[in-house]
C-alpha cells in the first residue's frame, strides 16, 4: 500500500494509547491534523476530548463523518475539509496529531503563531531530533532555534515503521511542545525571525559574513550598523555555535 499525500496511518493500538495518554484531554478542545481513517480520533473521543479534525482528503472527511455521526451530532467532533497549513482552523487549546511528514515544518510554525497550551505531535525521527537540538550544537538550525525561542520541546518516545500502514522507511518520534515566552527579550519578533533565517541560509560562514551576504534579505543600512556594533566573539562565530541570547542580541541591535 502506498502512502497517500505522505501520510502513514497508525495501526498499532498500543502506540495510539501511548500518544493519547501523554496529556489529559478530557473536556478539552483538541485539534487533530490529518486524522485519516480516524484511529487517533477514536481514542481521543473515548477519553472525553472535544475533537476538531482537519483533513485534506475529501474521502477521509466523508468516512469520518459517517463513522462518527453520533459524536458529531453530540458536538464532540467537528470535521473540516481543508489544508491545515492554510485554512481557517476551529478554536482549540490542545493539539494531538500524527502529522504528514511533508507539512511538519509549516504546521509547527503555524501552530506556534496561532497559539495553544500543549501540542503532542508525531514527526519523522530525524525531524524531531533537529527540532529538539539545543542552540549551540552542530545539529541546531532555523527550525530548532525558532521553535525553542517560543516553546519547550520534549521527545517522548519513538515508534517503529511497523506501527503504521503503509510502513514508512523511517522511525517516527512523538514530541511534546509547550509554548512559553522567550527567555531573552526580543524587541522586534519579525526581525528576529529574519535574522535567524538569514544566518542559517549561510550556516557554514561566520556571523559577520552571513550578515554581509544577507543584505538582500535584511535592511542593508541596519546590517552595516550591526557589523559595527556587535562584539567580535559573536561576529566570528558560526550560526550553530550561537545561543538563544546571541540571536536576541543580534536582532535587538540598534
Amino acid at each position: 500500500m502506498k502512502a497517500y499525500r505522505d501520510q502513514h496511518f497508525l495501526i498499532d493500538q498500543r502506540a495510539i494509547e501511548r500518544i493519547v495518554n501523554v496529556i489529559e484531554v478530557r473536556d478539552r478542545e483538541v485539534l487533530e491534523v490529518g486524522p485519516g481513517n480516524g484511529a487517533l480520533t477514536k481514542a481521543l473521543l473515548e477519553r472525553g476530548a472535544i475533537v476538531h479534525a482537519v483533513e485534506l482528503e475529501g474521502a477521509f472527511c466523508e468516512g469520518l463523518t459517517e463513522r462518527f455521526a453520533d459524536e458529531i451530532v453530540a458536538g464532540k467532533l467537528t470535521v473540516t475539509h481543508g489544508d491545515a497549513a492554510r485554512c481557517d482552523l476551529p478554536p482549540f487549546s490542545l493539539v494531538v496529531s500524527n502529522l504528514p511528514y511533508s507539512i511538519s515544518s509549516k504546521i509547527t510554525f503555524r501552530l506556534l503563531r496561532i497559539g495553544f497550551e500543549v501540542a503532542v505531535l508525531m514527526y519523522q525521527m530525524e525531524f524531531a531530533q533537529r527540532l529538539a537540538s539545543p542552540a549551540g550544537t552542530k545539529d541546531c538550525g532555523r527550525l530548532s532555534i525558532m521553535v525553542q525561542t517560543y516553546a519547550t520541546v520534549q521527545q517522548c518516545f519513538t515508534l517503529s515503521p511497523n506501527c503504521f500502514s503503509p510502513k514508512p522507511q523511517v522511525h517516527s518520534t512523538v514530541v511534546k511542545i509547550v509554548p512559553r515566552p522567550p527567555i531573552f527579550y526580543i524587541h522586534d519578533h519579525n526581525r528576529y525571525a529574519d535574522v535567524v533565517r538569514a544566518l542559517f541560509s549561510h550556516r557554514r560562514k561566520t556571523v559577520r559574513n552571513c550578515l554581509k551576504a544577507s543584505k538582500g534579505m535584511l535592511d542593508p543600512v541596519w546590517v552595516d550598523r550591526v557589523l559595527a556594533f556587535l562584539p567580535e566573539e559573536i561576529l566570528a562565530s558560526r550560526p550553530e555555535k550561537l545561543y538563544l541570547e546571541d540571536f536576541a542580541t543580534i536582532s535587538n541591535s540598534p
